[in-house]
């Protein structure tokens, strides 16, 4: 078995789906054209057809108002799609950086009341932020009139987890659009295929001519639909696997993170207890 075979076989079985529908599209304007064109050999007697503009502008205008309103989302929403990669992309690139930017400067030696002075007045985010509101805990039972230590260490793993979670949720938004987009874009299309078929078979049974030019107008408008649902899933499904991915990889720094944090907070508690 070839590379190009197992490949398409593992493609095949991660979204079969999204497949199946383009491929039942392009079949059924495979299996219409023959027909149409043997039809046309039997009658001997085409009649004259319009010349149809083909290009993807003219496909557009000439389509079904439905298959227009099917074309115009899917084209809202590949738009969309491309605004949430490149957003999301500054994002985990921005995040990394400051993950280890942080990193260097916390395991510097610098004090953690200098680096916490440094960093309470600014708005902060990934490990910054499980830093800050750690201290800020421990700033609180230490400075705080009644001075409890019972529960410090649970009270730290819970301000740090919250913040972990929030952090999380904030490298997780609009990942469920592209997921969407990914799963729905090609039956949407499909949907703008089978319109467009039977926009076909409509316009042949109006005109009583079975002439490709007849009928290849309204095929090129469905399978420009069935193109138009994979431009916008295609990318979309890539991309909502990487940055779940790359959100997955980023928690666990963060965890990371946190695991060594609260054994140094724990440290210091029991030299002070």
């Amino acid at each position: 078995m070839t590379d190009l075979t197992r490949r398409s076989g593992i493609v095949s079985h991660l979204r079969p789906a999204p497949l199946a529908a383009a491929g039942l599209a392009v079949a059924v304007a495979l299996a219409l054209l023959p027909t149409a064109g043997v039809a046309q050999d039997l009658t001997q007697a085409p009649l004259a057809a319009p010349s149809a503009d083909i290009s993807f502008l003219g496909l557009f205008l000439q389509a079904h108002f439905v298959v227009k309103l099917v074309m115009i989302g899917l084209i809202t929403a590949s738009i969309w799609v491309w605004a949430i990669i490149i957003d999301k992309s500054m994002l985990f690139s921005r995040n990394k950086r400051e993950m280890d930017r942080f990193e260097q400067v916390f395991w510097s030696g610098q004090s953690l009341e200098d680096l916490y002075r440094t960093l309470a007045g600014r708005s902060n985010q990934g490990m910054a932020a499980i830093f800050v509101a750690a201290m800020r805990e421990w700033k609180r039972t230490y400075e705080g009139s009644s001075r409890s230590f019972a529960g410090l260490n649970q009270r730290l793993d819970k301000v740090m987890n919250v913040t972990i979670a929030r952090e999380v949720e904030r490298l997780e938004s609009r990942l469920l659009v592209l997921a969407t987009v990914g799963s729905a874009g090609p039956f949407i299309g499909l949907f703008g295929t089978v319109w467009g078929i039977m926009t076909s078979f409509q316009s042949i049974a109006a005109s009583k001519n079975t002439s490709l030019a007849v009928v290849a107008p309204g095929i090129a408008e469905a399978l420009f639909a069935t193109a138009m649902g994979l431009i916008a899933a295609i990318p979309a499904t890539i991309f909502y696997n990487k940055f779940i991915s790359q959100t997955g990889r980023q928690a666990q720094r963060l965890e990371g993170f946190a695991d060594e944090f609260s054994a140094i907070l724990s440290r210091q508690i029991d030299e002070r207890g």
